[in-house]
């Protein structure tokens, strides 16, 4: 009895959720212009992200304090995209869902170019 009760709640507590109206997002399209605004914002954050990068500074750091201290930099600039998000009324839910899927994707690849410069500047001082 008490496997069943516990079955039948957690199933309700899975359906109530799925069907919370503040996680979905209903009858919106994204004009050509503000897809536009997006990309041009995911652009700049990745540019600064790139610019960052280049930086002498974090070339004699380790690579994961250094990926640390580029994506808090750029941070701002990954504001601007939820702000465009937001002005077209995009629930702050699904807005922030993507966002923390590009800063995901692009922390991955500076930490793996990080790791790459740091283990060659290793290997040219063997040598």
């Amino acid at each position: 009895m008490n496997k069943n009760y516990f079955l039948v709640v957690l199933l309700f507590t899975t359906v109530s959720f799925a069907n919370d109206p503040k996680n979905e997002w209903h009858d919106t399209t994204l004009s050509d212009t503000t897809i536009g605004k997006i990309q041009d914002a995911a652009y700049q954050y990745k540019k600064c992200v790139s610019d960052e990068m280049q930086k002498a500074l974090y070339q004699t750091q380790d690579s994961r304090h250094a990926t640390d201290a580029i994506m808090k930099q750029c941070e701002t600039t990954l504001a601007i995209m939820r702000d465009i998000y937001l002005a077209e009324k995009v629930p702050s839910v699904i807005a922030d869902r993507h966002l923390k899927q590009l800063r995901i994707q692009t922390t991955r690849s500076v930490l793996q170019e990080m790791i790459f410069s740091e283990a060659a500047r290793k290997q040219g001082n063997t040598h």
